[in-house]
């Protein structure tokens, strides 16, 4: 399973490290230390805890959010799979995408909830790029 920095973690939630710091510190996000003293969290921990932020609205209002070139950097926090279709949800900030897919995009993807991705969005379409 694919583990975060605070820092990462920080930018996938729009929010600053020491926020996101803070937010270790009071047990909201659960993390743990690398060989070399990093905190980590979990890219499920993180998956879960960016959905419960978004819900809850408590967000960093003053944070930019930016769509260049309509680009929408953020975390896998669902997979549907069917037997040909998928549906990969991607919480990035406060925006919560939902790009519908072949089943076969999804596993040469490779993705998996609590992974980082790129949403990207044309009109309707949502295309999801493994980061």
């Amino acid at each position: 399973m694919q583990s975060y920095t605070i820092g990462q973690a920080a930018r996938l939630l729009g929010v600053s490290p020491d926020t996101a710091r803070r937010w270790a510190d009071a047990g909201r996000i659960t993390t743990h230390r690398d060989e070399a003293g990093r905190r980590l969290v979990e890219g499920r921990d993180l998956a879960a805890f960016s959905v419960e932020l978004a819900r809850s609205g408590t967000a960093e209002e003053d944070t930019p959010y930016t769509s260049a070139r309509n680009a929408f950097p953020g975390i896998v926090t669902a997979i549907k799979l069917g037997d040909v279709a998928a549906q990969v949800e991607i919480q990035a900030g406060p925006h919560r995408l939902v790009s519908l897919l072949t089943r076969e995009a999804v596993e040469e993807l490779g993705l998996e909830v609590g992974m980082e991705a790129t949403a990207r969005v044309k009109s309707t379409n949502v295309h999801i790029d493994r980061v």
